[in-house]
């Protein structure tokens, strides 16, 4: 605890951090539990097991625990509980509060756990002004307004309304006058409340600002981007991350098979995988040949059967069982889980035997489920198609791929996105070999419209988003392909 003269003294408060909890063993020993951490406590004795208990129940100050422990054993063993209170922050297993008498400004709040967790120190500079990091986000959180960094390990919540209104200010900039006079506290205040916002690098200096935006390494990254990658990987934080089935007691699992209505369906030839396979070049051939292709040979537009080829080769399913309560298949390709989440939808514009529209690939029962006839928002998708993997034509199909999200979101936990978007690329590979294997024109692209898509499906984009896009079409028969190349 410490103060300023004349003015109110600014205390820490702390408490067990909010995803961690204690446990009491038959044995009289403690531990604490978070997600894949635990730290236990053999013989904690009267005092220590107090506050642990306090801790676990609400906030307690510095004073409150020398309180609690020389009433229950005496001063003496004050220091220790003091000792083992600094290790828990250490390593990130307290949030702490600041606060001015009994209003609470500010809480801090680790994400990471163990040893060197929690981030340096960065006391704020006389004179100098601070604005909000380019990196910096605001969300609700346990009733209340959470402002959070990619750069850091540490969040902090805002316990007075009015800090809210601090960091706001903070996008053009601030400096301790504004935190004061915005906080109505005393200047030593308003410096405390910027340490703590700086060290937990919500707020930056101007130069430092600049060099977010500006210069290397921090320039090249989206603020998007990198929390997603911070956020599905292990390491700066203690989050949940892997097969946790957090649905499981909420939600019933989505089925392997998509339902669809079936009796419109197209079936689909099945191929002769066994013919297929002694006249086709080898494994390394096609895998030295791949390339993407820009132009198709609009003189043959792609046969339905070629369609009907590719799709079985690229995606057949086969269901195998079940896993942790949830169906699970097989497919040419691996996927996380075995969930196979992905869908494939050609947005068919040339395709000899099928009319021009958008369809669902059924990969069970190897058929074409009709979506939707041709229409503006057909136009528009393959137009940006176009666009987006330089052709000199309109592509024959459009392969728009789609994350069934609420199937691997009922299973993993905070890498769910990131696994779809490598089950993603995963899927364009195997299209990328089919096709060279098939001797068709295939293409990636970058991105495509999602918008355009969702219009024309009639599918919720946040139940099933499209994820990737691949373009497919007839080759021409002599000669090297225009438009062909790398990648």
């Amino acid at each position: 605890m410490s103060g300023s003269v004349g003015g109110p003294p600014i205390q820490e408060s702390y408490r067990l951090r909010r995803d961690a909890e204690l446990r009491i063993g038959a044995d009289g020993a403690l531990t604490l539990r978070q997600t894949r951490f635990q730290l236990s406590l053999e013989q904690p004795g009267m005092g220590r097991r107090a506050l642990l208990l306090r801790l676990a129940a609400d906030w307690v100050n510095d004073v409150e625990v020398g309180r609690l422990i020389s009433g229950l054993e005496g001063e003496n063993r004050v220091l220790p509980a003091q000792l083992l209170l600094r290790r828990l922050l250490a390593h990130s297993w307290l949030e702490r509060r600041v606060q001015v008498d009994d209003r609470p400004l500010l809480d801090l709040l680790p994400t990471g756990l163990g040893r060197g967790s929690l981030p340096e120190t960065r006391p704020h500079t006389p004179g100098v002004r601070y604005r909000l990091s380019r990196f910096a986000t605001l969300q609700h959180d346990r009733d209340m307004l959470v402002a959070a960094s990619a750069l850091s390990t540490l969040v902090v919540g805002c316990a007075d309304a009015a800090l809210g209104a601090v960091l706001a200010a903070a996008a053009p900039g601030v400096g301790p006058d504004v935190v004061a006079r915005t906080l109505g506290v005393p200047p030593d205040v308003a410096g405390r409340v910027l340490d703590e916002l700086t060290t937990a690098r919500v707020l930056v200096t101007d130069a430092e600002f600049e060099a977010e935006c500006d210069e290397a390494p921090l320039a090249y990254w989206s603020p998007e981007e990198l929390r997603l990658h911070h956020r599905s990987r292990a390491g700066r934080h203690a989050l949940p991350v892997g097969g946790t089935y957090r649905m499981r007691e909420r939600f019933t699992p989505q089925p392997l098979r998509r339902p669809y209505d079936g009796s419109r369906a197209v079936e689909l030839p099945l191929p002769d995988l066994a013919t297929i396979a002694k006249e086709e070049p080898s494994f390394s051939q096609v895998v030295a040949d791949r390339r993407s292709v820009r132009e198709h040979d609009d003189a043959a537009p792609l046969p339905l059967e070629r369609l009907a080829e590719f799709l079985y080769r690229s995606q057949h399913t086969t269901a195998v069982g079940e896993a942790g309560g949830q169906e699970v298949g097989h497919r040419p390709y691996p996927g996380g889980g075995g969930v196979y989440e992905l869908e494939i939808y050609p947005l068919v514009a040339r395709c000899a035997g099928l009319d021009p529209g958008l369809y669902h690939y059924d990969p069970v029962g190897h058929r074409l489920e009709p979506v939707a006839a041709w229409g503006t928002a057909a136009d528009r998708l393959l137009a940006y198609a176009r666009a987006s993997g330089a052709l000199p034509r309109p592509p024959q199909t459009v392969l728009v791929v789609t994350a069934r999200v609420q199937r691997l979101m009922w299973k993993y936990e905070g890498m769910s996105y990131a696994m779809i978007l490598k089950d993603a690329g995963v899927l364009t590979q195997q299209m990328y070999l089919v096709a060279t294997a098939m001797g068709l024109a295939p293409c990636a692209l970058g991105a495509g419209d999602s918008q355009a898509f969702a219009e024309l499906s009639g599918l919720d984009p946040l139940v099933e988003p499209s994820v990737a896009d691949f373009l497919l079409g007839s080759r021409r028969a002599t000669g090297p392909a225009a438009g062909e190349g790398r990648p």
